[in-house]
């Protein structure tokens, strides 16, 4: 729904460069998963002791969510702001990924984090790529 939601906003008239609509909607469906696969694991790492882990998780839930909520909202949209968001959730996805990777081994629930932090990372990079191709054109 979001992706047809995206796509019957008129682009001229929110100001907005013209982007693929499927990888916006990657990026936002990513930034959801990543969210709640962190949002879980910090619940488990608080009930394993894992302070850090739980800790860093809920870091990343929290800028997955804002980044996500941004792409829902193309009306505000600044590229300038909207790139250094992208790369801010792919930093902290980067550490989260790390910290939990750290535990993959004897913990199920933070291999899938690390796995969807990786995700997110990848689809934040397709939407940054995609956003530097429609400032060239």
């Amino acid at each position: 729904m979001t992706a047809e939601m995206m796509q019957s906003m008129s682009v001229d008239a929110i100001g907005m460069p013209a982007m693929d609509a499927m990888v916006m909607q990657r990026c936002i469906e990513a930034c959801s998963a990543c969210e709640q696969a962190c949002t879980m694991c910090a619940d488990n790492g608080m009930a394993d002791g894992m302070m850090k882990c739980a800790a860093m998780c809920m870091d990343c839930a929290d800028v997955c969510n804002t980044m996500m909520r941004m792409m829902m909202r193309p009306t505000g949209f600044d590229m300038s702001a909207m790139q250094a968001m992208l790369r801010a959730c792919m930093a902290m996805c980067s550490a989260c990924s790390d910290e939990c990777g750290n535990h993959a081994e004897m913990s199920e629930t933070c291999r899938m984090c690390a796995m969807a932090c990786d995700e997110c990372m990848k689809a934040c990079g397709a939407m940054l790529d995609m956003m530097h191709e429609a400032e060239a054109v």
